[in-house]
């Protein structure tokens, strides 16, 4: 599951809904296509800071 707080939730809770419906692994998550520039690419970090392959954090 997932959890997101804050103003700007309702732009990114989507890909987590669709990667939990789907049972996506991190790695899936992290080879998914993410806008940019958007706060979905938030989700990518986070799939890449999970594998220890983080760019932007």
């Amino acid at each position: 599951g997932a959890h997101i707080v804050g103003g700007h939730a309702s732009e990114i809770i989507h890909e987590l809904a669709v990667a939990r419906q789907n049972e996506y692994t991190v790695e899936e998550v992290d080879l998914a296509i993410h806008a940019h520039p958007t706060l979905s690419e938030a989700i990518a970090e986070a799939a890449l800071d999970s594998m220890g392959r983080v760019i932007h954090i």
